[in-house]
């Protein structure tokens, strides 16, 4: 376990993007599903199942100490109510080797795909999924809880409201960032086949994912009080352009003050930021197209983390983690630029007493970026689609470099 004081530095993963073969979940049906919306299945995906003493051996080799990644409950739990032990050792197995390499591992127990069996019972819309996620957690903080400190139950509790904003921006042939792989059209042709966790929600299955949240953070402190629990937010900086100031502020208001109240007693909260949003008097203003942009389509804005740093601080109080920030770009020199911008911004706002604790890049390896498959390139590691070898680039060092250059400034 790292020191208290101690900056958490490293990178991020999820299970379905990087594992490969997660056949019982509901992305993986919906990949195989015909006329899908996604581009490709995941398939091996980076074979990260099998390759994870690889993959942390080389974050340890580049001067990380923190992994972020998360557990599959569609894996763990195949069946409803039937729990396979065999995976949960899995996880204990890369939680210790982390702890093998001198990395703190950082645990998200929901990161988007779900058990197909929740599907079949309506999903996220499931009025029992909180007793069913709870359940879920329950069962790993019995198994495993001491050993992990730090817990995000659910990965971008905001996302299912980000993603109907968005579907309802494009019905209206508006422009939106959402930060996830999401192809709108087929979206749109799709998104009543399966209710997934990155289907478009409703006020009621809102109200569900943080019901959930509660629930687990609840039983999981009273199986071990020592755990630190939070969950992570997906966020814009919000920019006001002329009149635009009302706008901003309702959107970060959408995005991030409403969801306090439920946040109470969380431990930290897990910041996730790729870019900014600029509003006018009439609402998102679209990128400039002369404005440099990643493979995503986003502006090319590495200073927007600080800012959104800034914007959390003034409401939250206590512990921050940096737990996704990153660019999809072909161009590793980009990737170094914009991760220096970033960890700048990081350790001016640690300047200013801002307890911000840890910056977790997106992603470790190249990956599966839902449905735009693999043509999306956050990674620090290069992973052959073929062979599955790995190539370090020369951006996973450079975070370890940056940050001890500017701890000694």
């Amino acid at each position: 376990m790292l020191r208290k004081e101690e900056f958490m530095l490293g990178a991020a993963t999820s299970a379905h993007q990087t594992e490969g073969n997660n056949v019982n979940s509901d992305c993986w049906l919906l990949e195989h599903m015909g006329n899908s919306s996604y581009h490709e299945p995941s398939g091996m995906a980076a074979d990260h199942y099998n390759r994870f003493r690889e993959d942390i051996a080389g974050m340890k080799n580049a001067g990380m100490n923190a992994y972020r990644f998360s557990m599959e409950w569609a894996r763990i739990e195949p069946e409803k109510g039937r729990f396979d032990d065999k995976e949960v050792m899995h996880y204990k197995e890369v939680i210790d080797c982390c702890r093998q390499n001198g990395i703190e591992p950082v645990v998200t127990m929901h990161h988007f795909s779900s058990p197909l069996w929740l599907g079949r019972e309506g999903g996220w819309e499931c009025e029992k999924v909180p007793e069913y996620f709870s359940r879920y957690c329950s069962y790993i903080a019995e198994k495993l809880g001491s050993a992990m400190h730090y817990v995000c139950t659910i990965n971008e509790a905001n996302m299912r409201l980000q993603l109907a904003s968005l579907m309802e921006s494009y019905m209206a042939s508006m422009h939106m960032d959402v930060q996830v792989g999401v192809d709108c059209q087929k979206s749109e042709e799709k998104q009543n086949q399966v209710n997934t966790f990155l289907s478009p929600c409703s006020g009621q299955g809102e109200l569900l994912i943080m019901k959930a949240h509660e629930q687990a953070r609840d039983a999981m402190k009273k199986i071990c009080p020592e755990l630190r629990i939070g969950l992570t937010l997906s966020l814009h900086d919000c920019q006001a352009a002329g009149d635009g100031k009302e706008k901003a502020k309702a959107k970060w208001t959408e995005e991030f003050v409403h969801y306090l109240p439920w946040l109470q007693k969380d431990d930290f909260i897990g910041v996730q930021n790729y870019t900014r949003a600029v509003f006018d008097e009439n609402g998102e203003v679209p990128v400039p197209e002369n404005a440099p942009k990643t493979q995503m389509g986003y502006e090319v804005y590495p200073e927007a983390l600080e800012h959104v740093i800034r914007a959390v601080a003034g409401d939250w109080k206590k512990e921050i983690l940096v737990t996704e920030n990153g660019i999809a770009t072909a161009d590793d020199g980009e990737r170094i630029s914009f991760i220096k911008k970033a960890l700048n911004g990081v350790h001016h706002c640690r300047q200013d007493g801002i307890p911000v604790n840890g910056y977790l890049y997106w992603s470790l390896l190249d990956n599966f970026e839902w449905q735009m498959g693999y043509s999306r390139t956050f990674g620090l590691i290069a992973v052959n689609r073929q062979t599955m070898e790995r190539e370090e680039k020369k951006s996973l060092f450079f975070p370890a470099e940056e940050w001890k250059r500017l701890e000694h400034n």
